[in-house]
């Protein structure tokens, strides 16, 4: 869709609250700022439903092979491939299960490629590029709903039978074509007028953690409210994932090193060994055949 003039969105519109910021002290500008970020959270929660259902979407996806996959441009773009890049460290999910797309490439991760968010035909061309495909979910990240590489990749998306989430921060913007998902938080004019990297980015941020977290809660990579599935690539994991063994199993620090060691560094397996008494392949297969779940294996234990 085309928005010929966007001083209509609110996110361009000048903020009433906000008028005279240039003229406040450092600590009047920080509580300005402060204030009007708390209008976020409530925005979000209104969009609970709709953040549900492309959480459920985004399940099914990955549990049939598919993928979730964010397409934005500039900030939206940037917190698409922040989101993606934490999911393999924190959960230890393949990183081609959660991935990124920002219009202009890698290098726009680190600085602004103007003209690149204005083309829907590379939105569409880094959606095949992709091989986008019914058995993935798709999230464009458009904080204004008018990003014409946003619009182009979803729109290809769609045509690839690919299920299709559309997130912005204006009422007024909707696609041009159907989508299974719309996810709307209107936190309203910026503190600096158009600067969308703040309370709008900010209310991506917060979508785009609910949906990866709680779709790899649902897949079992989170046991009570502990990181079980974390991989132990270096010194702090291995110390959060000790801990997590003995907060779970209640065995000492030393054992749980152990523990840890035989499981080759998989917090959730070493749970599972201490707890059932197998070994690490029988550990690991009991888990598969429960889909990784720690729970239903345990349950199934206590029949």
């Amino acid at each position: 869709m085309e928005i010929k003039d966007r001083s209509q969105l609110i996110t361009e519109q000048r903020n009433p609250r906000t008028l005279d910021i240039d003229c406040k002290t450092t600590l009047e500008i920080v509580d300005c700022i402060n204030a009007e970020d708390a209008r976020v959270i409530t925005a979000v929660q209104k969009e609970r439903e709709p953040i549900a259902k492309a959480i459920d979407l985004a399940v099914d996806a990955l549990k049939g092979g598919g993928r979730l996959i964010y397409i934005g441009a500039g900030t939206s773009g940037r917190l698409g491939i922040l989101d993606a890049s934490e999911c393999p460290p924190t959960f230890s999910s393949d990183p081609n299960m959660v991935v990124g797309i920002i219009a202009g490439g890698e290098r726009a991760v680190f600085q602004s490629i103007e003209g690149a968010e204005d083309l829907p035909e590379r939105g569409a061309k880094d959606i095949q590029q992709k091989e986008v495909s019914h058995r993935d979910i798709v999230v464009g990240i458009t904080t204004g709903g008018t990003t014409p590489y946003v619009m182009g990749g979803l729109f290809e998306a769609k045509k690839r039978n690919a299920r299709v989430v559309f997130l912005c921060c204006n009422p007024e913007t909707i696609p041009g074509f159907d989508v299974d998902v719309i996810i709307r938080p209107v936190v309203g004019p910026e503190v600096i007028t158009g600067s969308t990297r703040m309370k709008a980015g900010t209310a991506t941020k917060l979508v785009l953690n609910m949906i990866s977290t709680a779709t790899m809660i649902k897949l079992g990579k989170v046991y009570e409210n502990l990181m079980v599935d974390l991989r132990a690539s270096n010194k702090k994991l291995t110390d959060r994932a000790e801990r997590i063994i003995v907060s779970v199993t209640g065995v000492g620090r030393p054992e749980a090193g152990r523990l840890l060691v035989s499981s080759f560094g998989n917090a959730k397996i070493a749970i599972v060994m201490h707890k059932t008494g197998l070994d690490y392949a029988k550990a690991r297969e009991v888990l598969d055949a429960h889909g990784g779940i720690i729970r239903k294996v345990l349950h199934n234990l206590q029949k």
